[in-house]
C-alpha cells in the first residue's frame, strides 16, 4: 500500500464526494440549458454547488466563473482583464508577479511579454517571499495588474498578499491570486481580490474542474463565448465535476480545524527526517506555510548535495510518494525555479524533495516514512 505524500499535486478524492457526483455520472443524462425536468434538475445541483465552493471563500455565487482548471481561471482572469484595458485604458501597459508562480503563469506572462506588454518578475528573498518595498517601488499609475500565489505550491510558503493587493489598489491597478494550494487548508477570503482561481483537486474534489473569483465590476473578458456561466465561459457545464467542487469545498470548510493536527504531523515528519539525515534543511520553513507542506534540502555527511531524484526513486520502490516540485514541471531536467529564485544552487534544488500531507495522512504513515530513511541515508551517502 502507497503512502501518500504528494497532495500538492493532487489529492484523494473523498468519499462524500464520490458519492455526491454518482447521480450526475450515472443518472439521468441532462444539460443544464435544457428546459425540461432533467435540465432544470442538473441546473439546480449545478446552482447549489457554486453556493458551496462561493462561501468557502466568502463570494457571492454569481461572482464564479466555472473552469476546466486552476491554470485555465488563472489564464482566463489575467486575459480577460488585460484585454478589456487595452481598450478602455491604453496608459496601463505594465503588469507584476512574482519569481516563483506556478509554471504556467509564468509562461503566460512571457507571452504576454513577447506580445509587447511590460512585465516586472519580483525577486523572493531565502524565505521565498517577495519584498512589498520592491513592490511598491515598481507599480505605478502604468500597471495594469499585479498577480501574486496565495501559497507557493512547492514549499508552502503563505506570500503576502493582503499588503500586495492593497499597493496594487492603491494606484489603481487590478489584483489577482492564485489560490488554488490555499483553499480548503487555510483560510481565504476572496474580498483582498479581483480575481481569485480555485481548483477541486487540490481539497479532494475531482480533477478537470475549476473557479475563478470576479469581483462584481472587475474587467473582463471571455476566453470562450457562449451563454454559459452568464456569457463568462461557453461550453457545456461540468454537473458532475462542480457537483463534486461543491461537495469538496463543503468539507474543505469543516476540515478546516484539522489544519492543526496536519500541521502536527507535518512538524513530525520534518523534525524526524533533520533527525536522522544530518546535514537536511528546510527550504522555507522560517516563515508561515501551509499546514501541510514541508520542502526538505538533502546533503551527504560532507554537506553536498544528494541526488534528489535517486532518492525518490528509492522512496517509491519502498512505497512512498513524494516530488520534486510542480507535478506540471516534473520529468524535466530542470532544477525548481522556485528553489532557485531563493537562492539555491542547481545543484541544492535538485537535492530537495517535497512532502505534502493531507487531513487523510495518519501518524503511523509518518512513522514509516521515517523508520526508511536511516537505511536510504547510508546507502545514498556511502554511494
Amino acid at each position: 500500500m502507497t503512502i501518500y505524500l504528494d497532495n500538492n499535486a493532487t489529492t484523494a478524492l473523498a468519499p462524500e464526494v464520490r458519492e455526491a457526483m454518482l447521480p450526475h455520472l450515472f443518472g439521468p443524462a441532462a444539460n443544464p440549458s435544457s428546459p425540461h425536468g432533467p435540465g432544470m434538475a442538473a441546473r439546480l445541483a449545478v446552482g447549489e454547488a457554486r453556493a458551496q465552493i462561493a462561501a468557502l471563500i466568502g463570494a457571492k455565487p454569481a461572482d464564479l466563473v466555472m473552469t476546466g482548471s486552476a491554470a485555465e481561471a488563472t489564464h482566463a482572469a489575467i486575459l480577460g482583464a488585460l484585454r478589456t484595458l487595452e481598450e478602455t485604458d491604453h496608459t496601463r501597459s505594465h503588469i507584476v508577479t512574482t519569481a516563483v508562480e506556478h509554471p504556467s503563469t509564468l509562461a503566460l506572462f512571457e507571452d504576454l511579454r513577447q506580445q509587447g506588454w511590460r512585465v516586472t518578475i519580483l525577486p523572493v528573498n531565502a524565505d521565498g517571499l517577495p519584498s512589498l518595498s520592491d513592490l511598491g517601488a515598481v507599480v505605478t499609475e502604468r500597471t495594469a495588474l499585479v498577480s501574486m500565489m496565495w501559497a507557493n505550491n512547492e514549499t508552502g510558503v503563505l506570500m503576502p498578499v493582503a499588503g500586495a493587493s492593497a499597493i496594487a489598489h492603491a494606484h489603481g491597478a487590478l489584483f489577482h491570486t492564485d489560490a488554488a494550494q490555499a483553499a480548503g487548508r487555510v483560510p481565504v477570503d476572496c474580498g483582498i481580490a479581483d480575481y481569485l482561481t480555485l481548483s477541486a483537486h487540490k481539497m479532494h474534489g475531482p480533477k478537470g474542474v475549476g473557479a475563478l473569483y470576479v469581483r462584481k465590476g472587475a474587467p473582463f473578458r471571455p476566453l470562450v463565448h457562449g451563454h454559459q456561466e452568464r456569457r463568462r465561459r461557453g461550453g457545456t457545464e461540468n454537473v458532475p465535476g462542480i457537483v463534486g467542487f461543491g461537495a469538496a469545498a463543503s468539507l474543505a470548510a469543516l476540515w478546516m480545524d484539522e489544519g492543526e493536527l496536519v500541521a502536527f504531523l507535518r512538524d513530525r515528519l520534518e523534525a524526524g527526517i533533520l533527525a536522522r539525515w544530518p546535514g537536511a534543511q528546510v527550504n522555507g520553513g522560517r516563515v508561515a506555510r501551509l499546514p501541510n507542506t514541508t520542502n526538505i534540502r538533502f546533503a551527504d555527511g560532507r554537506g553536498r548535495p544528494v541526488d534528489a531524484e535517486e532518492l525518490l526513486t528509492r522512496l517509491d520502490r519502498a512505497g512512498i510518494a513524494v516530488s520534486m516540485g510542480a507535478a506540471c514541471s516534473s520529468g524535466g531536467n530542470e532544477p525548481s525555479h522556485v528553489l532557485t529564485a531563493m537562492g539555491l544552487s542547481g545543484a541544492e534544488a535538485s537535492a530537495s524533495l517535497r512532502f505534502s500531507l493531507s487531513r487523510y495522512s495518519t501518524a503511523a504513515e509518518i512513522d514509516a516514512v521515517l523508520g526508511e530513511l536511516p537505511a536510504l541515508h547510508a546507502r545514498l551517502v556511502a554511494a
